[in-house]
């Protein structure tokens, strides 16, 4: 008997027991807090989850895996999941069950169950230690829609940041929907949360990073800056010599959807940065600005260490 069918011997088919009832309590942010867990659905968030949890060094400040839930029809469309479930199950310690798509659906509050879902500890990192690994970091400012959150995280991750900083008032990067929006991200990028701008600010210039605030109505653009960084890269200094280095080690600041950064945030900073806007377009969603903006210092720094 494959382990397939060693799980669909122990299927979860009942929807109203305690066990889907705490999957499904997840979706409520005290309860997250209160269990210190949550929610990370999907075929991509397991699979990361799974990766890390197979990883013999996992980096600190990353979730932790705790249960697994799966329905036999998506566990057969994802053969590599199958095999990472069951070298997972080996060394046990991880709480593994196949479900019926009805208690999979009674466990989420997604429109359409994608068929699998994992239980993951919240994890805990300190500001002063995500930030002193970092050459690039994003710290997100009063964010409200958790598919923003999720996204800006994802692109982070893709432009190789090494944190992603939520200060409070902003919604919880562990909310289902961000989860599912980072698509497995959330696996790669230390996370920190409820952080203050003031303390943010003071800890990144120990750590050695500059600080850049995202808005729209800056003087400066980030095509500035980059086109700066080129210069200097080729040996030639720009013509501005006092224009922020795009090289250096950086934490980027991201505002509310609406509102953006207030004066006293963007004061924070070393500088405001305007992605500039060439068509007939009034503005950029956060997520958005945030990949234009990171995969620039990304570039920038890329550059330098070449």
């Amino acid at each position: 008997m494959n382990f397939t069918e060693r799980l669909g011997d122990r299927l979860l088919s009942n929807t109203r027991s305690d066990r889907v009832r705490d999957v499904a309590a997840l979706t409520r942010r005290s309860v997250r807090s209160k269990r210190g867990v949550f929610r990370a659905e999907g075929p991509q968030n397991v699979r990361e989850a799974l990766r890390l949890a197979l990883s013999d060094m996992p980096p600190p400040g990353l979730p932790g895996l705790e249960a697994v839930y799966v329905t036999e029809a998506e566990l057969e469309r994802h053969l590599d999941i199958a095999a990472d479930l069951e070298a997972v199950s080996e060394r046990g310690g991880v709480f593994i069950r196949a479900v019926s798509p009805e208690v999979l659906a009674a466990m989420t509050d997604a429109v359409t169950p994608q068929g699998m879902l994992a239980v993951c500890s919240l994890p805990s990192l300190t500001l002063d230690a995500a930030l002193a690994r970092a050459e690039l970091a994003c710290v997100l400012v009063r964010v409200q829609d958790p598919g923003n959150a999720g996204t800006v995280v994802r692109a982070a991750d893709a432009a190789g940041a090494q944190a992603a900083v939520f200060t409070s008032g902003n919604v919880d990067p562990f909310n289902p929907k961000a989860v599912r929006s980072s698509a497995g991200s959330l696996f790669h990028v230390p996370v920190v949360t409820g952080a203050e701008m003031a303390e943010i600010a003071d800890t990144a210039q120990l750590a050695g990073l500059g600080i850049l605030a995202a808005d729209g109505y800056a003087s400066v653009s980030v095509d500035d800056l980059a086109d700066a960084a080129l210069l200097r890269s080729a040996g030639v200094s720009p013509s501005d010599d006092a224009a922020y280095d795009l090289s250096r080690p950086t934490a980027w600041l991201f505002g509310n959807e609406a509102q953006g950064l207030t004066e006293d945030e963007k004061d924070h900073a070393d500088l405001a940065v305007a992605v500039p806007l060439y068509g007939a377009a009034e503005s950029l969603n956060v997520g958005t600005a945030a990949t234009v903006c990171l995969y620039s210092s990304a570039r920038a720094q890329r550059r330098a260490h070449s």
